[in-house]
């Protein structure tokens, strides 16, 4: 709970109250609660605490208002949910956060004074002088970018390390000769790396405080074509992805506000569940984030394709360009004339006319192009009548007088056989039935992919069609967006006989207003409009369908992990990002199964031609004594993979034992830091820790595979058996992810 929280929690506490000092330095810090050193801050965060009170007083009230405001409908309750969502928001951010909504301090070279803060925020004073600079405003990018290199016009910098709503160490940082002048502590230079080895969570902690002038320059980049990410472990990749992702909604007007927003793919849930609070913490619920799993209903059950083969040629993108093959065998019009009987005479659609019927739907969803085809052959049927005159006199006595082009449409809509042969040249089709037919109809997917052999057509057969494994997942996205909601038709009939209904009621009100109305304009006669009829027509009267909040398209994608991509999931993924403007974040040498090309060569070959490459070097999170050990892992496999150079160190040294002493490691460890501080994990092959209890040790400790622990941090790891974990590239890689998991201590047991 942040310091403004508690005292807004308490109703006999003044919320323009100040606590007595926003510091609470342990005694070892005493010389850093000097008061030429801290009474500024003391002001300021006196300030800080009066504008907090008074911007949570507002919101709530603005809030309250807004949601008694009538909601209307459209636009204008559209824009009320909106207001509604992003006063909420605020007031969320306020009151999760105190004093420490503010991160840090700079001096500038002129002497002013500017402090940085999670969000904006202005002196509930009437002069709205800023006391916090939002951390992604161009006033704060020195906070963050300057280097004893490029002070960026800055003196000193300051940063705050909060504890439950109180600063319990902050480190300065001089750039200048005139810097050394001003008030500031003056640390040891590691004593703020040596803040970053700090004990983790089950949650990834806050490190918004702690981003460097590398990351940084990162986050801050404009968001045309591809950024490429390239970084090895603890590099902070994953701390640049989650940041960019709100910088950019903040900063760039074209992927905010009704303009798609942005997507974050992570690698799996482990992860995701890891890295939840991030983006909240930064004042960001509005980025979508999810796993390549999650694009698609079918992921949650999906296993891992377990032939090679089959595995490799599902991840070409190419097989996947199928589905389209797939569809269009479901789009041939008929090849003969159709002859319809009606009451009238006889239409006749010939095979020319049929054609140039199924051309109107191009680019449009199969499923979703029914109707406007249907719409076209009924057309088509009703202009073989002439209209202008009299059937009888071209057809006799047979013919039954005169028709109407409604009663037409209504005769060809009801035309069993018409439909008949319409729906077999234009069934709706469901995407999972689309897919599982490849699999189990080989002339079927010789005829979607004529360049595979007879060995990969019998190789990706199966006998049951909806045995659905990770490695289909692309292809029952792709299907899925190129076929369409299967119940959009009837959704529609459903809408327009509500409407119909609705008008039928209308009218007899309608009439029986006319009837009595005796002004002299006859005023009531004007209800009869088509035009205002049609304003009355309520479109909720049928529930609408429920948009896949993940189907796109978006403004922004940002991917985690990038390196594990298949060309096949690339695909996926760019459908969902029409623009090509997307954050590609991940590292080579972590590709489980390998990565040759460049990240240049890699994404062009999957359509995405614009790419800029960044690179980070600096390993902030793994300690040195991992890292030797670690890098001639990865470098036997691959000699030129990226691995970063670490900047502190543990002093722990990389332990080795028995698989049998495991009980002992982590009992321990869990001694050692029984005041539960820090969280361990275990790595090892799938089924290969049962007797390890994630309860026994309070959820402190992790049991994951190799796999599963890719992006997370622990303070202690410990490798069960990593020599059995599988030989060449894979293997390697599998050790190397593992073991560059610690950020304190390394334990492998064999």
């Amino acid at each position: 709970m942040g310091a403004a929280d508690a005292r807004i929690a308490d109703d006999n506490t003044d919320v323009r109250r100040p606590a007595a000092s926003a510091f609470d330095l342990p005694d070892r810090l005493a010389a850093k609660a000097a008061t030429e050193l801290i009474e500024q801050d003391e002001r300021q965060f006196g300030a800080i605490a009066e504008s907090l009170a008074d911007s949570i007083a507002d919101l709530e009230q603005r809030l309250e208002e807004t949601r008694r405001r009538a909601a209307g409908g459209g636009q204008q309750a559209l824009d009320r949910d909106q207001e509604v969502h992003r006063l909420t928001a605020r007031l969320k951010t306020l009151r999760r956060f105190g004093l420490d909504l503010c991160l840090g301090r700079m001096v500038a070279a002129n002497g002013e004074t500017t402090y940085v803060g999670r969000l904006g925020l202005t002196d509930a004073d009437a002069d709205g002088t800023r006391l916090l600079v939002d951390w992604r405003s161009p006033a704060a990018e020195p906070f963050f970018g300057a280097t004893h290199g490029d002070p960026m016009g800055l003196l000193s910098r300051r940063r705050y390390r909060w504890n439950r709503g109180r600063i319990n160490d902050y480190w300065d940082e001089v750039f200048t000769a005139e810097g050394m002048a001003s008030s500031a502590a003056l640390d040891d230079q590691s004593a703020f790396i040596a803040s970053l080895g700090t004990h983790r969570s089950a949650r990834m902690r806050d490190v918004l405080g702690t981003i460097q002038a590398d990351q940084d320059a990162i986050i801050r980049a404009g968001s045309q074509g591809a950024l490429v990410v390239d970084g090895g472990p603890g590099t902070g990749k994953t701390v640049v992805a989650l940041h960019r992702s709100a910088y950019l909604l903040y900063a760039d007007p074209r992927l905010s506000g009704h303009r798609g927003g942005v997507l974050f793919v992570g690698p799996h849930e482990p992860y995701l569940a890891y890295v939840a609070d991030v983006l909240p913490s930064l004042g960001e619920d509005g980025v979508r984030t999810c796993t390549v799993r999650d694009l698609v209903p079918e992921g949650a059950a999906a296993v891992e394709e377990s032939n090679p083969e089959v595995a490799r040629l599902k991840a070409s993108a190419e097989l996947v360009g199928a589905v389209e093959k797939a569809v269009a065998f479901y789009e041939e019009p008929p090849t003969t004339s159709t002859r319809v009987d009606t009451p009238w005479g006889d239409a006749v659609l010939t095979a020319r006319e049929w054609a140039v019927a199924f051309r109107s739907a191009h680019g449009v969803p199969h499923n979703e192009a029914r109707d406007e085809v249907w719409d076209d052959v009924v057309s088509m049927l009703v202009d073989t009548f002439d209209l202008d005159q009299d059937i009888e006199d071209e057809y006799g006595d047979s013919g039954g007088g005169e028709v109407t082009e409604e009663q037409l449409r209504e005769w060809f809509d009801g035309h069993r056989g018409l439909r008949a042969t319409f729906h077999e040249a234009w069934p709706v089709i469901e995407a999972a039935d689309l897919v599982g037919d490849l699999w189990t109809v080989p002339a079927y997917l010789k005829m979607c992919a004529p360049s595979l052999s007879s060995n990969e057509i019998r190789a990706l057969q199966r006998d049951d069609p909806s045995a659905w494994t990770v490695a289909d997942l692309p292809f029952l996205d792709a299907a899925r967006h190129r076929l369409g909601d299967p119940e959009a038709s009837r959704r529609r009939r459903q809408r327009d006989a509500a409407i119909a209904a609705q008008r039928k009621e209308r009218e007899a009100v309608v009439e029986h207003l006319i009837e009595d109305d005796d002004s002299e304009m006859h005023l009531m006669s004007m209800l009869r409009a088509a035009d205002l009829q049609g304003a009355l027509d309520d479109e909720s009267a049928v529930p609408a369908r429920q948009p896949d909040a993940l189907a796109g398209p978006f403004a922004h994608v940002v991917v985690d992990e990038a390196q594990e991509l298949t060309d096949a999931e690339w695909q996926m993924l760019l459908q969902r990002s029409p623009s090509h403007s997307i954050t590609v974040v991940g590292d080579r040498a972590q590709a489980r199964h390998g990565f040759t090309e460049s990240w240049q060569e890699r994404l062009a070959r999957v359509g995405l031609d614009r790419v800029t490459m960044t690179s980070l070097s600096i390993n902030y999170r793994t300690p040195q004594e991992v890292m030797t050990e670690a890098e001639p892992v990865i470098r036997a496999a691959l000699p030129d993979a990226n691995v970063p150079t670490s900047v502190r160190s543990s002093g722990l040294p990389v332990r080795r034992a028995s698989a049998s002493e495991l009980r002992a490691v982590l009992d321990a460890w869990f001694t050692e830091h029984a005041e539960g501080e820090g969280v361990a994990c275990v790595i090892a092959e799938s089924g290969a820790t049962a007797e390890v209890s994630d309860a026994a040790y309070a959820d402190r400790v992790r049991v994951l595979t190799p796999e599963l622990a890719k992006g997370l941090e622990f303070d202690l790891v410990v490798l069960v058996a990593p020599d059995r974990w599988g030989e060449g590239i894979e293997g390697a890689v599998d050790r190397y992810v593992a073991m560059t998991r610690a950020t304190q201590e390394l334990v492998i047991l064999s």
